[in-house]
């Protein structure tokens, strides 16, 4: 099993490893290895097959099962088209009874001792399994049982119990993997056993867009459905990484795979084996990515960079440490955040309970405030709105050069629009098509809580703000929305005076 990706991308095949070209060093020709043969040998033993099988309870809401797929013509097509005609023809009322499902995918052992021994896999490979067994490369089958699994980084630790020694393997360091080393990623492809391919590190730091930890190493390895939860091995023969996800048109190996990076799988796995769970530093934020016109809108030099902080969690770590909306996060820990996606992963990563240097970018100046990192929660509480003071209604005003038409919130719209009586700020009654307004998001029924990091209540307040700004020389405001979408920070051009 492999979680493929959707992509419509063209099939390219991975193919042997060139010639030497003439203009290179000699230490990088001797790099190419000749063979794998010996490495492969050594850790073949190390890798194990997951299979598993789950109980999926009748339905009785639908009038009978699909017809699987033939190509046109096909003798299956007829026979299965009267096969399931029959069935249906009985009725949803017919008895119907429990099945099994059995899927198959790869782990690789990391502990062995008085007989028992930890395996690594993927969440996706185990997920909702009654049982589960580990097949050894002599066909030995070991009863599992489940330790611990981690949703988010998509991981899970296996127990085992075996009579014969069991070899494991090392992890390495993923994060002195280069682009362009050499790897060899094993598994169980499409449920045929222990299989060996090989390829290079295609690209580092990939975000894929299925958890909010997304960090991946990128390989030209083959890697295909049955793969996940294998390892992705250096050439010293150390894990750098644990093959997880695809991007395929068809479920099979286009040359791009993607494989969690070891640094960041070995501190969840030593919490599930600690404590049956992954424990992670909490902020008690809510954050988006900075813009190069949110970063110009609030004076941050030197480009787009940082987390903006959209929300903060009443009572949580960054409310006691007096983090506030709009707050850009420059630093955490002494980790730079580069882009938005790295501080929940610095954050996940600190130890809990620990008080780290935050640097943030507020009204123009570099601060650093002292945070006590928190436990993540199982379920987050978002930030409430910021309440302000509320206006009475009046005629929609033009804010110029943006598309929008704003009114205060009076208790009509506040029905038509289903607006909270919570929601406090200016609303956006209509949003001129193509406008730069739209083409950002925002949407009648939106209302603009803060402008420029001061909350507003009125049409006149965000034309104040806004003309503000101008004078300034501001060439994008920043506005906090609070939509369809929650709490958002959007910035709209400030025009011309």
């Amino acid at each position: 099993m492999i979680r493929p990706v959707a992509a419509a991308l063209a099939l390219a095949l991975l193919g042997t490893a060139p010639l030497v070209a003439p203009h290179l060093h000699r230490s990088e020709a001797r790099a190419v290895p000749e063979s794998f043969a010996d490495l492969a040998e050594r850790l073949l033993p190390s890798v194990v097959n997951i299979s598993t099988t789950q109980t999926i309870a009748a339905r009785r809401d639908r009038q009978g099962p699909d017809v699987p797929q033939f190509p046109p013509g096909s003798p299956f097509e007829e026979f299965f088209r009267e096969f399931f005609d029959r069935q249906q023809r009985q009725g949803p009322q017919a008895p119907q009874r429990p099945r099994r499902a059995q899927s198959l995918g790869s782990g690789f052992i990391i502990a062995y001792q008085n007989g028992e021994g930890l395996i690594v896999t993927n969440n996706h490979v185990i997920d909702g399994a009654d049982e589960i067994s580990a097949i050894l490369t002599d066909n030995t089958t070991l009863r599992a049982e489940l330790v611990g699994r981690d949703q988010r980084t998509d991981l899970a630790l296996l127990r085992v119990k075996s009579d014969k020694p069991l070899t494991p393997v090392t992890f390495g360091n993923s994060d002195t993997t280069r682009i362009g080393d050499w790897v060899l990623a094993i598994g169980n492809p499409f449920g045929l056993g222990g299989s060996v391919t090989a390829g290079i590190v295609s690209a580092r730091g990939r975000d894929i867009r299925i958890g909010p930890y997304d960090d991946f190493i990128q390989t030209d390895a083959a890697i295909n459905r049955g793969n996940s939860g294998g390892p992705l091995f250096n050439m010293a023969g150390e894990v750098v990484g644990i093959n997880t996800a695809i991007f395929s048109p068809t479920g099979g190996s286009i040359g791009i795979g993607f494989a969690i990076p070891s640094n960041l799988a070995t501190n969840v796995i030593s919490q599930l084996r600690d404590y049956g769970r992954a424990r992670r530093g909490w902020l008690g934020v809510r954050i988006q990515q900075v813009t190069d016109e949110i970063a110009e809108s609030v004076g941050l030099t030197g480009g787009a960079r940082g987390a903006l902080v959209a929300g903060v969690n009443e009572g949580g770590p960054a409310d006691k440490a007096r983090l506030q909306n709009g707050d850009i996060v420059l630093e955490f820990n002494n980790h730079e955040i580069r882009e938005m996606r790295f501080l929940p992963r610095v954050v996940a990563e600190t130890r809990i309970g620990s008080e780290v240097p935050v640097v943030i970018w507020r009204n123009g100046q570099r601060i650093t405030l002292k945070v006590t990192v928190g436990e993540l929660p199982e379920d987050v509480e978002q930030a409430a709105a910021t309440p302000g003071p509320q206006d009475r209604g009046g005629a929609p005003v033009d804010l110029a050069g943006t598309g929008l038409k704003l009114s205060a919130i009076t208790p009509e719209l506040r029905e038509r629009f289903s607006i909270g009586a919570d929601v406090k700020g200016v609303l956006v009654v209509e949003v001129e098509a193509n406008s730069p307004a739209a083409e950002r998001g925002i949407r009648p029924g939106d209302v603009i809580v803060e402008v420029q990091q001061e909350a507003v209540s009125t049409p006149a307040e965000v034309q104040q703000r806004v003309a503000r700004a101008r004078q300034a020389g501001r060439q994008n405001v920043l506005m906090l929305i609070d939509g369809q979408q929650g709490m958002r920070f959007v910035p709209l051009p400030a025009g011309r005076g």
